[in-house]
């Protein structure tokens, strides 16, 4: 699934599109995750993009009408730019042509992603968004905001950090890394954390997460960019999908917890005794 640095890799590259009037909009597939919203067209043609930002994993695009598109990716969607010539592929859910000869393309193999429109102004009280804790890379995120949402927690650390209600943004493929990063066990629970480990780990949030975005991102399967190139992060993960592999003399481990892969090292994440007690 694309996290928080593949979407922030999104967003970045679709500002080529910015202030450029749309002219046709062609919806593929009346139903992905959701259905797609039968407003869409009416609403954002011959608009212009005026802004291209996210919430968490949230793509949002703003129109010059006030009105914004929302596009989550799901587990294997991508957006796709392509200039002067258009040729519909397998997968493809959503076509909108631009003047200039630009066409943004939403494409989607598993069709677990969504697309939504609102008015700009109503978005933070849409369901979705308006239950998400702060971003994973926000500034208000502090130590007091994490102690608060978690020192009463016998869940898991891991397990908290892809709680999107918490900190959003954050999947499975960086909550591994960053609490490698941290040296802190995934096993440890959240009323067993000390302020001095909270202050690691929002280091490595910000670390883990900001690496990842020059580095356009990870591809492990799906996630491709809006020109079709892969992010290249995953030549920089020090635990994840390495079980076996060793860092000096130890070994990464790997094991499940609440049905997603943890890989971890136990010699460099000691935090608490017999981590494997608190296994689910």
């Amino acid at each position: 699934m694309p996290e928080l640095p593949e979407v922030e890799t999104t967003i970045r590259d679709l500002k080529i599109l910015k202030n450029i009037k749309i002219i046709r909009i062609n919806v593929y597939t009346k139903k992905l995750r959701y259905s797609v919203p039968n407003s869409l067209n009416k609403l954002i043609k011959d608009n212009k993009i005026v802004k291209i930002h996210r919430i968490a994993k949230y793509i949002i695009i703003d129109f010059s009408n006030n009105f914004s598109l929302i596009i989550h990716l799901g587990m294997s969607g991508r957006l796709k730019i392509v200039k002067s010539v258009f040729k519909k592929e397998k997968h493809d859910h959503l076509k909108i042509e631009f003047e200039k000869n630009f066409f943004l393309i939403f494409n989607d193999p598993r069709k677990f992603g969504f697309l939504d429109i609102s008015k700009s102004s109503k978005i933070s009280s849409l369901k979705y968004i308006s239950i998400l804790g702060l971003d994973a890379l926000s500034k208000k995120l502090d130590a007091n905001y994490i102690y608060t949402k978690i020192h009463k927690s016998a869940v898991p650390i891991k397990q908290i950090l892809l709680n999107q209600h918490i900190v959003s943004g954050i999947g499975n493929i960086y909550a591994n890394e960053i609490l490698f990063d941290a040296k802190i066990s995934p096993f440890v629970r959240g009323n067993e954390i000390k302020i001095s480990q909270i202050m690691r780990l929002l280091k490595s949030i910000k670390k883990i997460l900001n690496k990842a975005i020059i580095f356009r991102g990870s591809s492990i399967k799906n996630f491709r960019s809006t020109n079709g190139t892969i992010g290249n992060f995953q030549s920089n993960f020090k635990v994840y999908d390495k079980e076996g592999s060793r860092i000096s003399k130890f070994k990464i481990k790997k094991t499940s917890q609440y049905g997603r892969a943890t890989y971890y090292c136990p010699e460099l994440q000691r935090d608490v005794k017999n981590i494997e007690d608190n296994l689910n």
